[in-house]
């Protein structure tokens, strides 16, 4: 048994709710980005579960109350690496601090990168520069049906992402074309993931679906997952967790089709595993919503994942620890459809978590990291500082 009150930790990751600008934000064009601060400033957002915790102390969300006894310990956690990627941010939560960002594309892929990938699949591309994703597609969508030809994009990010209808290219040769981009890009150029992106529907109403994979780099080091695995703990994956860490320290993953499923998991994996990491991501934030600068959108499922929260803590057994952050910021408000270079929040709650801590402004996100190898007695960990007496009743 871990030397803690705790037996079992619940992460569970807001893609990209982000909570104000970095110092270094204008370096990555991102000065004034406040995801979650400027969405309550659009939107008269209900989010009671989440104000009762303490969210509204980490920063002020206009027209909604500050708990003046918050029952979570609250902060913000900057991140130390370099980037604004999801990898770069999932990893530095598990305890791995990068200190060079992976490489960027922004004006598309240079033709030794596009010649072979060509050459592999057998056929030409289409698109080749940054874009958003529902924008190309809806851009080259009719050509593409017409050629046959995959989609090629990346964003701010260090990703290579095609995108292709289920009726031209299956996910299944979709997700081998993935692989041969990966052996050209990461394996060859050290990027960061290669993305597949299947959609369906007709020109003017095409849709992303949930068959879009990751095919990550592996982390160069050891996270926290491997310990907790090494410690012959389980370690379940939710969401895009898996492709995030190429599979590396987790023991089961679970793949999922909305937030809404993937909370459906987490409650299923509460239930079914007593001891160890449930770590889940709800990719939607990002995906569907902030990627879009969709301000309704990113409200209403703010919303929705407060209620599903009310529904969740009951179900917390006594040596429970669930902690509630983000991996980056996606601000819907600005022009871009970028992530941005947010702190992120940290919410820490349990029978065992003295509420209305304030854990201030953490330097890095692997401060989660090295309080969670505290509570599993696994560490330490090479970066971070644990809070984890801080929190402690």
């Amino acid at each position: 048994m871990p030397p803690t009150p705790f037996t079992r930790a619940l992460v569970i990751v807001l893609d990209s709710v982000g909570v104000g600008e970095l110092s270094d934000a204008a370096a990555y064009g991102d000065r004034g980005s406040n995801t979650l601060g400027h969405i309550a400033e659009r939107v008269s957002l209900q989010i009671p579960e989440l104000i009762r915790l303490g969210i509204s102390r980490i920063l002020a969300l206009s027209g909604l109350p500050t708990a003046a006894q918050p029952a979570a310990a609250f902060g913000r956690m900057a991140e130390a690496a370099p980037g604004k990627d999801s990898v770069t941010g999932h990893w530095e939560l598990m305890g791995l601090v990068l200190d060079r960002p992976f490489p960027l594309f922004p004006e598309g892929f240079p033709p030794e990168v596009m010649r072979p990938f060509e050459a592999h699949i057998g056929r030409r591309t289409l698109g080749n520069r940054a874009a958003s994703g529902t924008a190309i597609i809806e851009e080259l969508g009719v050509e593409h049906l017409r050629t046959g030809y995959p989609i090629v994009y990346t964003s701010g990010d260090s990703v290579f992402q095609i995108a292709a209808h289920e009726d031209v290219i299956p996910p299944a040769e979709l997700y081998r074309e993935c692989e041969a981009a990966y052996r050209i890009v990461v394996e060859g150029l050290g990027m960061g993931r290669v993305i597949a992106r299947p959609f369906v529907g007709t020109p003017g109403a095409f849709t992303r679906t949930s068959n879009r994979r990751d095919f990550a780099i592996p982390p160069p080091a050891d996270t926290l997952l491997d310990k907790v695995k090494a410690a012959d703990l389980p370690v379940i994956g939710i969401g895009k967790i898996e492709d995030l860490f190429a599979g590396h320290g987790v023991t089961r993953a679970i793949h999922t089709t909305s937030d809404d499923d993937g909370m459906d998991q987490v409650e299923r994996a509460l239930e079914e595993t007593r001891a160890g990491l449930i770590f889940a991501n709800l990719v939607d934030f990002d995906a569907q919503y902030g990627h879009r600068n969709n301000v309704g959108g990113y409200a209403a499922n703010l919303e929705r994942f407060d209620a599903r929260l009310s529904e969740l803590l009951p179900r917390l057994a006594r040596t429970d620890l669930l902690v509630i952050t983000a991996d980056h910021g996606n601000d819907p408000t600005t022009p871009s459809t970028d992530h941005s270079r947010e702190y992120v929040p940290l919410l820490v709650t349990g029978a065992e978590v003295r509420g209305g801590v304030d854990l201030g402004v953490r330097p890095t996100f692997a401060d989660l990291g090295q309080t969670l190898a505290s509570v599993f007695g696994v560490g330490p960990m090479a970066f971070g500082t644990s809070f984890l007496e801080a929190i402690c009743r």
